[in-house]
């Protein structure tokens, strides 16, 4: 995650830089270098986590993390955007390792403490989205190329550490079959739609993924445009968000989960993100955007709880595909939500419109989490995940 980040404030200038400057050319390249990395983590997070739930754990982190490597070298030396189109192709299906990696945490953590588990892997998660930005523009300033081979450097040790310490999670006597039919999308949802209780956390999880969409996709031009915040300003409080994230995953879902439960805990954490992303939104000044940060810190409860209680209702050789199910969620939502906020915010700061509502993708995002809330306040007030014979 630390290599993911790295590259994301390099990545855009290096494309406006292959197209001669040209920045509206840039930008609409850009956008469709996201939009292909998404279809990617779409498509090939199912087989992956099918391949795991096979092979085991171990093959797949390794083969991503290797693939991943060599594939920051191919974008260092791109002397095209055709070449550097084909790295972003790679990236997205390699890093949808973060499947395997899930699987991994409900391989060796006892169900009871799955959700502290997937919290400190959304805490690395977190850090490496934190530090790597800010490493990433300050190497890119020497050479845009050179994030990228740091982020080769990276991901090459992180296999070879792999390959000479991490052990294997999943025993022969507890691997699946694998499927193609159950090895692509279509297959993986269909995994999600086999009980009901799993679907309806299913949908919770959709919801959640997509109203994070917000804060990439308008962040930005929005807290400008209404604030008069700087590129500076912004970094700063998305960097707070990412700490406060972090520190919560990583330290206070365990102590929270063991005294509340994850069910109660993944209502709260959606409440939190209710309330954070409607404050977002109606924040007349800077001052009380911020003072919705911890808030959206705490927001951070939810989807450790929510991912400890979907792992709870499938067996040990069906993880990787519930993880890979998920992760083509999120493939899905990362293509939707750029758009769905960019033209909410653009619509209400409309000057030929009769009404004028800035913070209006925050208050969407809102409107996703509560209706998230109450898909998960049914779901867990009729169904017991302790009750099935697959955990």
């Amino acid at each position: 995650m630390l290599a993911l980040g790295m590259i994301v404030p390099v990545l855009p200038k290096l494309v406006e830089t292959m197209l001669g400057g040209d920045t509206a050319r840039a930008a609409r390249t850009f956008g469709l270098f996201g939009t292909v990395w998404a279809a990617m983590q779409f498509l090939f997070s199912p087989v992956l986590g099918a391949l795991s739930d096979r092979l085991g754990r171990r093959p797949v982190v390794l083969i991503s993390n290797f693939g991943l490597g060599f594939d920051y070298v191919l974008m260092a030396l791109a002397p095209t955007i055709g070449w550097l189109l084909v790295g972003r192709v790679i990236s997205g299906i390699t890093a949808a390792s973060v499947t395997t990696a899930g699987a991994y945490i409900a391989d060796v953590t006892p169900v009871e403490k799955r959700a502290a588990g997937f919290g400190m892997l959304g805490a690395a998660f977190g850090l490496g989205f934190v530090v790597g930005p800010a490493v990433g523009g300050l190497l890119g300033t020497t050479d845009p190329r050179l994030p990228f081979w740091v982020a080769a450097g990276l991901s090459l040790t992180n296999g070879l550490y792999g390959l000479l310490v991490l052990p294997e999670s999943l025993p022969p006597d507890r691997r699946g079959a694998f499927a193609w039919r159950s090895a692509n999308p279509i297959g993986a949802l269909h995994l999600l739609a086999s009980q009901s209780a799993l679907l309806a956390l299913a949908a919770v999880h959709m919801l959640h993924r997509l109203a994070h969409d917000v804060l990439p996709s308008t962040m930005v031009l929005y807290s400008g445009y209404r604030y008069g915040w700087s590129t500076r300003t912004v970094g700063l409080v998305v960097a707070v968000m990412g700490a406060g994230s972090m520190v919560v995953q990583g330290t206070v879902v365990r102590s929270v989960v063991a005294r509340f439960g994850e069910r109660r805990v993944l209502l709260g954490g959606l409440a939190f993100g209710v309330v954070a992303f409607s404050i977002f939104g109606l924040a007349p000044t800077g001052s009380l955007f911020v003072a919705g940060v911890p808030l959206m810190s705490l927001w951070g409860l939810s989807g450790p709880a929510l991912q400890g209680l979907m792992t709870r209702r499938l067996g040990p050789d069906e993880q990787g595909q519930l993880q890979g199910a998920l992760a083509s969620l999120a493939g899905i939502a990362g293509v939707v939500g750029p758009g769905t906020f960019t033209q909410t915010f653009a619509a209400a700061i409309d000057p030929r419109r009769d009404w004028h509502l800035p913070g209006a993708p925050f208050l969407l995002s809102a409107a996703l989490l509560a209706v998230a809330f109450g898909i998960a306040t049914v779901t867990v007030a009729r169904a017991d995940p302790c009750d099935n014979p697959r955990t």
